[in-house]
């Protein structure tokens, strides 16, 4: 299953389904679903935290589950009220708070294309990282023959892609793919501390921040030159911009609300 916690201003999601090695369920998935339409919607909550419990983040899909889903030809089994698909495959709607995600161990298909849709990774070295669904007769649908190539490279990512080949840990840092490595069992703490440190600073800031870097990873340039003017001229007029300025001049640490 999926648990949810928060912590000042933080989401915590927790991947838990350690006897069949944290294997993804339809109903996990929409649980997840949920979960990142809480994070999305509730003006508390400013970052996402994703782990899973156990020595693997995961093994993979339950693809006895998955495979019926998959056949039907009509993508992700999100609801169209009260989910945001966690991979943004169905639709173009992405989660406007940025996630964090720490992973140890396997970190198989779906772990994997979920890594890709997350802004910050940290991986305990012991993380394999595997797109093995060639191996299983398919290929990935969640986002990772479009976003790896973007993250790694062409050549890089059809690598591990057509060959269902692992990565380590310390080539997925390599290759730029996770930003921290950790000692297995670290994983979370460093990617908590991340966490804090967004939920730390300006939540609108650091919504604008990434809403723009995605339409320029996504549409290019000119796409966020249409947008970036409008939104600084709304953010300047938030409480959270004049209590930035008043702690600048009062030299001391501000206190933002997200408003």
């Amino acid at each position: 299953m999926i648990n949810v916690n928060t912590e000042n201003h933080i989401m915590l999601i927790e991947v838990d389904r350690v006897k069949k090695l944290n294997a993804l369920t339809i109903e996990m998935y929409s649980q997840m679903a949920k979960a990142y339409y809480e994070l999305d919607t509730n003006d508390d909550l400013w970052v996402g935290l994703i782990y899973a419990k156990g020595p693997h983040f995961t093994s993979g899909i339950d693809l006895a589950a998955w495979s019926e889903q998959f056949a039907k030809g009509t993508g992700n089994p999100v609801a169209p009220e009260g989910e945001i698909d966690p991979y943004a495959m169905n639709n173009a709607v992405y989660c406007r708070k940025p996630l964090v995600m720490a992973t140890q161990g396997y970190c198989f298909t779906w772990g994997f294309e979920l890594l890709l849709n997350t802004e910050i990774r940290v991986a305990a070295t012991d993380t394999r990282f595997c797109a093995m669904e060639v191996r299983r007769g398919f290929f990935p649908t969640g986002g990772g023959t479009l976003r790896l190539p973007k993250e790694i490279g062409w050549g890089n990512a059809n690598r591990y892609i057509l060959t269902g080949e692992e990565m380590t840990a310390e080539e997925a840092y390599r290759l730029g793919l996770v930003q921290f490595l950790t000692e297995p069992g670290k994983q979370f703490d460093k990617a908590f501390e991340i966490a804090r440190r967004i939920a730390s600073v300006a939540p609108l800031g650091v919504q604008g921040a990434l809403k723009h870097s995605r339409i320029t990873y996504l549409q290019g340039e000119d796409a966020v030159k249409d947008v970036l003017w409008k939104d600084t001229s709304a953010i300047m007029k938030s409480e959270d911009m004049k209590e930035g300025l008043q702690s600048f001049l009062e030299r001391r640490p501000a206190v933002f609300k997200g408003k």
